[in-house]
């Protein structure tokens, strides 16, 4: 029997496997939609394969969302990796619209079953040694070294890609698939590392069939979670306009996410030039958006956060309409890193409205209506984006989605009418 691991040992453990397992995720981060269209799918096609793992990830999140707690964190975390590894392997071997959608359905079971194990798991290793305690600062942590893995990971896929080992070594072929072999054979990496380091006590037979028994029960809830949802937009005008705003980010997110790497294979004439400068500007990316998250900050203390929420929206919803505009792949990349750094000064403002509208009993419900709104809005929008792409041209399609994404500051108004009226409510200083 091995001894319990140490709250120091857990942490330690916990950085490892946020590497191992974001890292691999930024070698492809910004090439699947050009992996997809090289392979023989249409725009259209590549961009309902991402609806697709929005989809699976959307239906299985909350029903599967008790099974770590009913059966632990290290069976679920491990048979989360081991989805994963399957994903990068049907990825690295599709060739058809069936294919990327079997490899789709697959990224999005992982990330269902892979949201939450190893947290919780830290959290109760941590607690087991110190009932109570903290752990605020080692999970922010977490976000640097998940940022920047996948930072690193997409410098990596874009030198792999300028460098096409393959070709050197006379293989020949097409030159963004050594990236996604690379991710196929990092996510085993991940996997392996998660069965050597994520320890806990299994629980009695009994109690884990009890477990189980409850978490399909909480599963099987999720109908009712949902309508608890809906029924508390129907009773919050300033929420539901709030959670609207998401039917139109999502939108001008497929601008930035989705297709931006698609016109630069397009300025520059071919994938593998697109796929080796995405690397480089998907990691100053990741920076961009930390900058505006800081300048979400400034612009909240002195504009009031609904202004800043709103000022995020429009400079965000521009930047796509100028990414569509622009004709040469300079005026492209630097259109992409003000977009996307007006998408991290969006987000701050944004949660911080939600938080305005929940309470202690309704918080989660709020988040999740939020998230699910995200997620919907951008798999039922994609494939209408794709095709628009496909028929009138990628620029019409981006500036059409960024126009789009403008019009959801009309629905900060509530939200901005509410902070007036809690600032003149609140008594002047004596």
């Amino acid at each position: 029997m091995t001894a319990p691991l140490t709250a120091r040992e857990a942490q330690r453990r916990l950085y490892l496997l946020t590497g191992t397992r974001w890292f691999p995720v930024g070698l492809v981060v910004g090439i699947l939609l050009l992996v997809q269209t090289g392979r023989g799918l249409t725009i259209t096609e590549a961009a309902t394969i991402a609806s697709v793992t929005g989809v699976t990830t959307f239906l299985l999140e909350l029903p599967t969302s008790g099974f770590a707690d009913a059966v632990g964190r290290r069976p679920v975390y491990l048979a989360a990796a081991a989805v994963n590894v399957a994903a990068g392997i049907a990825y690295a071997l599709a060739d058809s619209f069936v294919t990327f959608a079997v490899a789709a359905v697959l990224t999005g079971t992982f990330r269902a079953l892979d949201s939450g194990p190893l947290e919780a798991w830290f959290v109760d290793t941590v607690h087991a040694e110190s009932p109570g305690a903290d752990v605020d600062r080692q999970l922010s942590r977490t976000g640097t070294i998940l940022g920047g893995a996948i930072a690193v990971g997409a410098l990596v896929s874009g030198g792999l890609i300028w460098w096409d080992p393959a070709a050197r070594l006379g293989h020949p072929g097409h030159a963004l698939d050594t990236a996604v072999w690379v991710f196929a054979t990092l996510n085993v990496v991940h996997l392996v590392a998660a069965a050597l380091l994520v320890h806990e006590p299994r629980p009695a037979a009994g109690d884990r069939r009890a477990r189980l028994r409850e978490a399909l029960v909480e599963g099987r809830r999720s109908p009712r979670v949902v309508a608890d949802g809906v029924r508390l937009l129907g009773t919050n005008r300033v929420l539901l306009a709030l959670v609207g705003v998401e039917l139109f980010w999502s939108v001008g997110m497929i601008v930035f996410e989705s297709l931006m790497p698609l016109r630069l294979e397009e300025l520059l004439g071919s994938a593998r030039a697109a796929g080796a400068v995405v690397g480089p500007v998907a990691a100053a990316g990741w920076g961009i958006f930390a900058a505006g998250s800081w300048l979400a900050g400034v612009a909240s203390g002195r504009l009031g956060v609904a202004r800043a929420a709103m000022l995020g929206r429009v400079l965000n919803a521009l930047g796509a309409v100028v990414m569509g505009l622009a004709v040469g792949p300079v005026g492209l990349v630097a259109a992409y890193l003000f977009t996307y750094s007006m998408h991290g000064m969006n987000g701050a403002p944004h949660a911080a409205l939600l938080h305005r509208e929940a309470d202690a009993g309704n918080r989660s419900t709020v988040l999740s209506m939020n998230s699910m709104v995200a997620f919907l809005a951008f798999a039922v929008a994609a494939p209408a984006v794709g095709a628009l792409a496909d028929h009138a041209g990628l620029g019409v399609a981006m500036v059409t989605a960024g126009t789009f994404s403008l019009l959801g500051v009309v629905l900060y108004l509530p939200a901005l009418h509410r902070e007036r009226r809690r600032s003149t409510a609140v008594p002047a200083p004596a």
